[in-house]
């Protein structure tokens, strides 16, 4: 049996390392079925099944897998998105699926950079008060920026692939845009929008690290949130060894079949 006459492996995407390994997998013949939760896709996606939507929760992901007839789940969402991340695991072992998660390192602090670590979106909102910024980039993702709601004196500048689902506060001009950025680009933006604090989840990857170094190199003081706890299970770092871990099994199968 060839890879495109087994089972097909759901990805649930949004990230560089969803996209990646979906075109791996695509060039090695496998057949692969993408996962959006939102509106938006990147723009380099192979040629691959598409179903846009969440699934409703644990039952509407499981009923997917077994309906779908899946050999396997990868869960390559974003790292902060520990809720859907808890509800693929949960769904992969009610339906019986092999499931993998990838997750990226962590950024970690450079010499000559300032940063200030937090536990949540709160916390950042608070410590961006106490530092008494003016004009603050948030690099944090659409679904958060209400918590910056009672911030007050600070210009707020939201960078998204997506528009907000709601009306942002009065205080804050939504930019979007998809990365990779490089560093020029970024210290283009800052300075554009006179940026004096940059807030940042830690979501780690390289297609939105310039902004660091930009940060650093114009003195300016990071605001990281740290990331929530990840969910019990198998995982990688990397699109290489999700491939790796697929067609090992893709192998396993395929001889227990024979």
């Amino acid at each position: 049996m060839t890879p495109a006459e087994s089972a097909p492996i759901l990805i649930l995407g949004g990230t560089s390392e969803a996209t990646e390994l979906a075109r791996d997998l695509t060039t090695r013949g496998h057949r692969v079925v993408m996962s959006f939760a939102g509106r938006t896709n990147p723009s380099d996606l192979p040629q691959v099944a598409k179903r846009v939507g969440g699934f409703d929760g644990v039952q509407g992901l499981m009923n997917e897998l077994r309906g779908g007839g899946y050999a396997s789940l990868v869960d390559a969402t974003h790292p902060f998105a520990t809720h859907m991340a808890r509800n693929a695991a949960v769904a992969a072992g009610l339906a019986g699926v092999p499931h993998l998660r990838i997750v990226r390192p962590p950024w970690e602090q450079e010499p000559g950079s300032t940063w200030y670590e937090v536990d949540g979106f709160e916390q950042a909102a608070h410590r961006l008060t106490e530092l008494e910024s003016r004009r603050a980039f948030l690099s944090i993702g659409s679904g958060h920026v209400d918590a910056f709601a009672g911030v007050r004196g600070v210009e707020l500048v939201l960078r998204s692939i997506e528009a907000p689902s709601s009306m942002p506060p009065k205080n804050v001009t939504v930019v979007l845009a998809r990365g990779p950025f490089t560093v020029d680009a970024e210290l283009g933006l800052f300075r554009q929008h006179r940026i004096d604090t940059l807030v940042t989840r830690n979501s780690g990857g390289r297609a939105t690290e310039a902004k660091l170094e930009a940060a650093r190199r114009l003195d300016i003081p990071v605001i990281m949130v740290r990331r929530p706890k990840q969910p019990p299970g198998d995982q990688v770092a990397t699109a290489a060894e999700a491939l790796a871990w697929v067609e090992a099994r893709s192998r396993g199968s395929q001889g227990s079949s024979g």
